[in-house]
């Protein structure tokens, strides 16, 4: 599978050029199955929302969203500021499809440092999703560093993750996405956006890592490029049934 990882600026609240941007980069690597986008692909990263703003925007990011997937006949993933339905703030990352229908991860692992999870409501579920032969964990940011939730049970093949991950703190971002790849046998999809907030500078780092650890694509430092990795399921499983390290893996039940 074909993979794209847009790695991005994000103007602070202003959706509509944000959104305008990313037509203009997704159009830069015609012809992949997946595009993935960073955290708050449209808005910046939103610790103190507005409810009411938040459900509004959402609505019109995810017509893009299906526009755009409509338009490259390919899956798009990125995350939103959203509503759910009894009015709470979600940090919620949708998985799109070609046909309009989408799957969608509500992010469990809140950035307290920051006051997401004063804002925000935590997701309870863990989301695979499937696309083009490739079955797809869902994750965001935060969610990193919490391998826990993320172990894989044999149902997935590559987990994504989606980020405004700071500069101060780059070093961890590289390191964690390789472990997870690693003790997950799978590939590892991170994006990270690149810019500056009013809060933090962001250098991106984006990459793909197979199974064994190595970055297979990533993007330059700094800057906004769109790079493409080919997800291969058939070496994935030589190296599982090779390697079958998962076979010996703990079992337990994640509570909260």
């Amino acid at each position: 599978m074909k993979t794209a990882i847009v790695q991005h600026v994000i103007r602070w609240d202003e959706l509509e050029w944000n959104l305008q941007h990313l037509t203009s980069l997704l159009d830069q690597q015609p012809g992949a199955d997946l595009y993935v986008l960073s955290e708050t692909f449209a808005t910046g990263f939103l610790a103190e929302g507005s409810s009411s703003q938040a459900g509004v925007q959402s609505v019109r990011i995810l017509y893009w969203m299906r526009e755009q997937a409509h338009r490259l006949n390919a899956a798009i993933a990125g995350s939103v500021v959203t509503t759910d339905d009894n009015g709470l703030l979600r940090n919620r990352l949708f998985f799109v499809r070609p046909d309009g229908s989408d799957d969608h991860y509500d992010k469990r692992h809140l950035f307290s440092f920051a006051g997401e999870s004063e804002e925000y409501v935590a997701g309870e579920s863990r989301v695979v999703t499937e696309w083009r032969g490739i079955r797809l964990l869902l994750q965001v940011c935060y969610d990193l560093r919490f391998p826990v939730f993320s172990r894989n049970k044999g149902d997935y093949d590559a987990i994504i993750y989606v980020a405004n991950w700071p500069i101060s703190r780059r070093e961890v971002w590289q390191t964690l996405l390789k472990a997870r790849a690693i003790e997950n046998q799978c590939y590892v999809i991170g994006v990270n956006r690149v810019g500056s907030d009013q809060n933090c500078n962001y250098m991106g780092d984006s990459m793909v890592v197979d199974a064994y650890g190595h970055v297979i694509t990533s993007c330059s430092e700094g800057v906004e490029e769109v790079a493409v990795a080919e997800l291969d399921l058939e070496a994935l499983q030589h190296f599982r049934q090779k390697f079958p390290v998962l076979n010996d893996a703990d079992v337990f039940q994640v509570t909260k």
